[in-house]
């Protein structure tokens, strides 16, 4: 079978470690322990670090990359590449007005009391994408056609014809006069959503969904995979393995390998966005000031450190010649290696992100949401050297502990506008600006849209259009003047 069934199922384990959230890695480390007789967790007082690299034996292959900073190194690359063959290498850029930004503003922030649905989420990330206004209305169309595995059960067809022509009650995304909706364009919209998300979001079902991540990671043609995908999804789900070996004319042992291929992959798309409300916050990042600085660093107490063990060896030693035992043991370790070089490289990469966060906003550190500028993840992704899509993962589901108080790592990624003096006002800043002028607001007589824009301008400087001043007062969960008015 092609190397690269085995390289990219590592991938996949990195790039998912990387997006855990300090919860799900302390769940995803027990269940290592479990399964992997050779992964124990280190001692603090035991000064032995050895990483059975030493260990002599033909059995044990010297290519694998071994817990230090040359095999993270190796690993970190192989990533970011990984990452970026997904993209097709295309970095875009923004450029343009201040009234631009509001077009294409990017509402990362996120509290840990306010959860967002997989749509909301997503329709944030458009802003990374340099859509026309109508591809942009297409993509907000297909995101909330999701499910809640990120699939769209319907065919593009029925999308398209629902673009034109909506429910009774509802506007139409693209005019009557324009341009009538194509299968080809919305395909390409979503091609340009699966770049800043998924390869297999938007999949029609379970087989097109694992279609897309096989091709996406260039094994689409590989023959016995496509054969599993293509005819033997109901075989695999009853487990009549020998059928699907007849069939593709394969072993037994292909099909299994194969398949652990497949169950790598995922299924459900969306779970990777949106997520589920912790009920206990556990911060990775930790922002302290001491003598005036701040110091940023991980929580050290998030994660147990693991090693591998050194049990191997007495195995290896009671195991007879031929008996498959050394086999078995080789692949345990290089399973475990890969799990703490990924360990080990989800650590540096959060710690050099966190560290590029906060150099950027120590104005919110200092002054609170106010001090808060425009950050955008582009801008992270080029000072630390990674590709976009990293830092996203990175920051999926992880808070800092800040003496501010505690926040997800993404409310620190939003857009923002330029004031008439020059400065640049965050979109949380905006907001709570907002939030202060409502409240101060004669009940009987409650501030209109256009009015806050107004206010904005007068005392703060701040010139943004009306409907992004009805886009900020929705997302504070304000209801509009006509509402807010006491009698």
């Amino acid at each position: 079978m092609d190397q690269r069934l085995q390289q990219s199922p590592q991938m996949i384990q990195a790039m998912q470690i990387l997006q855990l959230s300090s919860l799900d890695l302390e769940d995803r480390i027990e269940q290592e322990l479990v399964e992997n007789p050779f992964l124990e967790v280190a001692d603090p007082n035991s000064s032995d670090t050895s990483t059975g690299e030493d260990e002599p034996l033909d059995s044990l292959s010297p290519t694998v990359p071994v817990v230090e900073e040359a095999g993270v190194s190796t690993l970190r690359d192989e990533f970011d590449r990984y990452e970026r063959d997904l993209d097709d290498g295309t970095r875009r850029t923004r450029t343009g007005s201040s009234e631009d930004g509001d077009k294409k503003m990017e509402a990362m922030a996120n509290t840990p009391d306010i959860e967002k649905t997989l749509a909301e989420v997503l329709v944030d990330e458009l802003a990374i994408l340099d859509l026309t206004p109508r591809q942009r209305k297409l993509a907000e169309y297909l995101l909330w056609s999701l499910d809640d595995r990120g699939w769209i059960p319907e065919p593009l067809e029925q999308i398209a014809i629902q673009c034109m022509h909506p429910e009774p009650g509802e506007d139409p995304i693209v005019a009557a006069e324009d341009p009538p909706v194509t299968v080809e364009e919305l395909r390409e919209v979503l091609d340009e959503i699966r770049s800043i998300s998924h390869p297999a979001l938007g999949a029609r079902d379970l087989r097109e969904c694992l279609e897309l991540q096989l091709t996406a990671m260039g094994m689409g043609s590989e023959p016995l995979l496509k054969a599993i995908v293509e005819r033997h999804l109901v075989d695999v789900e009853q487990n009549k393995l020998p059928r699907i070996a007849k069939d593709a004319g394969a072993s037994i042992e292909q099909v299994k390998d194969a398949l652990e291929l497949l169950r790598k992959l995922e299924p459900s798309p969306g779970a990777g966005f949106g997520g589920v409300q912790a009920d206990v916050i556990h911060p990775d990042v930790i922002v302290e000031e001491v003598d005036g600085e701040y110091e940023v660093r991980l929580d050290r107490q998030a994660a147990p450190d693991l090693r591998l063990s050194l049990a191997y060896k007495d195995v290896l030693k009671a195991a007879q010649k031929g008996d498959g035992v050394r086999e078995w043991v080789k692949k345990r370790i290089e399973s475990a290696r890969w799990f703490l070089d990924a360990l080990q490289q989800r650590k540096m990469t959060l710690d050099l992100i966190a560290h590029a966060i906060f150099k950027e906003q120590r104005g919110f550190l200092e002054r609170g949401v106010a001090g808060l500028k425009p950050l955008r993840m582009q801008e992270i992704a080029d000072e630390v050297g990674v590709h976009i899509s990293t830092v996203s993962r990175a920051v999926a589901g992880k808070y800092a502990q800040t003496p501010r108080g505690i926040f997800p790592l993404k409310y620190f990624f939003t857009g923002g506008t330029t004031t008439e003096t020059g400065e640049l006002a965050s979109q949380a800043s905006v907001k709570q600006k907002i939030a202060e002028l409502v409240a101060a607001e004669d009940p009987s007589a409650p501030l209109s849209d256009e009015d806050l824009g107004g206010r904005l301008e007068a005392r703060d400087q701040i010139r943004i259009a009306r409907r992004t001043v009805t886009k900020y007062r929705k997302a504070l969960g304000i209801p509009a003047s006509s509402q807010r008015k006491q009698f």
